[in-house]
């Protein structure tokens, strides 16, 4: 007997678990489907847990902020430890563009909510005391911004969707979505067949090949992109610190002090390393050591425990794609994160039960609609 849902969402990671939980919370009957063993095992585990509100775009801003609300109040509410510190972030400046760059952003990103401040460089050196100070020029600080820990915060959405009625089923891949008469009928996956009026793709690197079983397509690629982990050490660092510049092989790179007091640390790789391909380089460790040392040279003597690589699932322009289709009644894009998944995640969530339900606001569809799957993918986001 085929079994009914008012929602499934495909990808049980960092949107597809938050949203399952907040849809449950609503009493909406929900089902989500993975093709791996369990909850977090694609891009999340692979997040190295940063989480801001500093973007450049309306959208983004406004979504992190609720994800920040969220993530803060979180252990509180629920009881669940998740890793949370809100150390803050900082975009520094070396470069006179780098300057101007992230000065330019400040008066929007406030027009949004966003607490940010251009520190000058001694003002940014008493928030950061071991940044390297030769050619600072100063650097923007978002003290709201923070941390936590990906694997234990998707652990928590999904048991507590769990609690709430949501279903999961792991190990199970979807391998077809039903459609008749232009609208969204079920789902068939390799272990059965699922009635159901709505479908969140919600993905990841994966989205592309999901859209394309609803007769859909949407730009998404995955990128290879590696991080690291150090010993942990007494704790001295605040915030997350963000170096734009561009070096050889990377577009920029960031770290921070995890909750468990270790070093995490992250380059972009450039040019992008498109594919599937998670297996750790011999070339990420050197070339990020000699970034965040350069940076920071007190790190210079931290012993590394491991490295990992994951992947982005990339748009065109560096920004998600998610909304209702035009094309096909019934169906919802959440996908093409850009890295970002684990941040924007719970705030997204709420937007897109919203959306389940058909209550987005008037501003509710202004703050969407620069992630709409037909917009003009030929800007970039500054701070993607």
């Amino acid at each position: 007997m085929t079994r009914s849902f008012d929602v499934v969402i495909v990808g049980a990671g960092s949107i597809g678990t938050p949203t399952a939980f907040f849809l449950a919370q609503e009493g909406i009957r929900t089902l989500v489907i993975d093709k791996l063993a369990s909850v977090g095992q694609g891009a999340n585990k692979a997040a190295i847990g940063g989480i801001r509100a500093t973007h450049s775009d309306r959208a983004k801003i406004s979504i992190c902020l609720k994800s920040i609300e969220i993530f803060s109040t979180w252990e509180e509410e629920y009881g669940d430890h998740i890793g949370w510190v809100q150390g803050g972030y900082s975009f520094v400046a070396y470069r006179e563009q780098d300057e101007k760059t992230l000065k330019g952003l400040i008066e929007l990103q406030k027009q949004y909510g966003l607490n940010i401040n251009w520190l000058s460089r001694d003002e940014l050196l008493e928030v950061i005391p071991d940044l390297n100070r030769e050619g600072l020029r100063g650097g923007t600080f978002s003290p709201g911004d923070g941390s936590a820990c990906p694997l234990l915060a998707v652990h928590a959405f999904y048991h507590r969707a769990k609690e709430r009625g949501a279903e999961f089923h792991f190990g199970e891949e979807v391998t077809d979505i039903m459609v008749k008469a232009g609208r969204v009928r079920g789902v068939k996956t390799t272990k059965g067949e699922y009635s159901t009026g709505c479908v969140i793709n919600a993905a990841g690197p994966w989205a592309r090949k999901v859209a394309n079983l609803a007769g859909l397509d949407v730009p998404v690629r995955p990128d290879s992109h590696e991080a690291g982990i150090t010993e942990p050490v007494e704790r001295f660092l605040g915030p997350m610190v963000v170096d734009i510049r561009p070096a050889e092989g990377s577009a920029n790179c960031y770290f921070y002090q995890h909750y468990t007091n270790q070093i995490v640390f992250c380059i972009t790789p450039r040019p992008n390393i498109w594919g599937e391909d998670t297996r750790e380089t011999s070339v990420f460790l050197p070339m990020a050591a000699r970034r965040i040392i350069d940076l920071m040279p007190r790190l210079a003597n931290l012993r590394v425990r491991r490295v990992w690589r994951g992947l982005y699932p990339m748009t065109p322009d560096g920004s998600p794609i998610v909304g209702k289709v035009r094309e096909l009644e019934g169906y919802i894009n959440a996908v093409g994160m850009c890295g970002q998944g684990f941040m924007i995640g719970p705030g997204l969530a709420v937007y897109l039960v919203k959306m389940v339900k058909d209550e987005l606001s008037a501003e509710d569809e202004e703050v969407l609609s620069g992630l709409s799957a037909y917009r003009d993918f030929g800007g970039e986001e500054k701070l993607k």
